[in-house]
């Protein structure tokens, strides 16, 4: 028997339990959510109502597609802070074109998604090319596209918000698809939550499933490695930004479709919290590790948090302070498993 085997049956049981939540990161978010429903359900019961769970997974939705989108890119060591501005821009784009470009929605739709995969993929390119840290190439484009949303939309629509949108050719069958609720228990349930559900199974099948995702986590583990070895790291950047913008033109859709109508907003720090609840999903944010199902349950989470701070009558900025603590012990928790995974033996 090994020294180190002895030394690690000879641990303190707290010592053991905190070196095994160590290796599970997903664990944060999971405790989290159980404090805050707890907490925000005995303080306002309606919360757990289907009414006010249907309020919570409608914000939780939104969040959790984007969550997913940027854990995914995180779990390859990048960044995107151009996801919340994309999402808006898109949205925009989209109205400016079905509403006084007088477009069939699915024309405009489809051109949007274009446009919002282009700026993926220049994401990727940027950051391939230049080697810049991804974080301050999408900061820059997400600066570019805010100044452009916000100052073209006037001058192409004649104000600052587009609406009537559902008398657009084709809105109806676009909002059957991105706009459709269902009511059950009382409670009013969109259909973002499908979309939400479908792509963090489909996300969670790519990363942990497929050749594709083992060349993610190798290339967020050890990027020169991975590129001496084979990896495509130009190709499999350029895809996964491209998916990120692919996910910011489905939020922007649902947040448009539902109200047919849209407004130029700054929304820069919308992708933070995309980058939160990631973190807190248990994504490492140096790369090399994601949970995709970690990052649906801290867009829950969120959600929870900032709507029991809400019905509770508290300053909103105690939601933003406890996010500040579980991300906290969520990059803790990510250091261990960092660690670990440095240590590990590779074949």
């Amino acid at each position: 028997m090994t020294a180190g085997r002895l030394s690690a049956r000879g641990a303190p049981p707290r010592r053991r339990l905190l070196d095994r939540l160590m290796t599970r990161p997903g664990i944060v978010p999971v405790l989290g959510l159980v404090v805050v429903v707890v907490l925000f359900g005995v303080r306002v019961p309606g919360l757990l109502s289907a009414d006010g769970l249907a309020g919570v997974l409608d914000a939780a939705a939104l969040l959790g597609i984007g969550g997913v989108a940027v854990g995914l890119l995180l779990a390859g060591g990048h960044f995107d802070l151009s996801i919340g501005t994309l999402a808006v821009s898109t949205a925009v784009l989209t109205g400016v074109l079905a509403g006084p470009g007088e477009w069939g929605t699915w024309s405009a739709l489809g051109v949007s998604l274009a446009a919002a995969l282009g700026v993926g993929l220049l994401n990727g390119w940027l950051v391939v090319r230049t080697g810049l840290p991804s974080f301050l190439v999408t900061l820059a484009t997400a600066l570019v596209l805010q100044g452009v949303t916000l100052a073209g939309m006037p001058l192409l629509a004649g104000a600052p918000r587009v609406s009537g949108l559902d008398e657009a050719p084709g809105w109806g069958a676009a909002a059957a698809l991105f706009g459709s609720t269902a009511e059950v228990g009382g409670g009013v349930f969109p259909v973002a939550l499908l979309w939400w559900a479908a792509l963090t199974a489909g996300a969670g099948w790519l990363l942990w499933r497929t050749r594709f995702g083992n060349q993610v986590l190798a290339m967020g583990g050890a990027r020169r490695a991975a590129r001496e070895l084979g990896v495509p790291v130009a190709r499999t950047t350029l895809t996964l930004y491209a998916l990120t913008a692919a996910a910011a033109w489905l939020i922007g859709t649902l947040t448009l479709v539902p109200v047919a109508s849209v407004a130029a907003t700054p929304a820069l720090a919308t992708a933070i919290d995309f980058v939160v609840v990631a973190v807190i999903g248990g994504c490492l944010i140096t790369g090399g590790h994601g949970s995709m199902a970690g990052a649906a349950t801290g867009a829950l989470l969120y959600a929870v948090a900032r709507r029991g701070v809400e019905l509770s009558g508290w300053d909103p900025r105690w939601s933003q302070a406890l996010l500040g603590v579980l991300l906290l012990v969520a990059l803790v928790v990510g250091g261990g498993v960092r660690g670990r995974l440095r240590a590990a033996p590779r074949s």
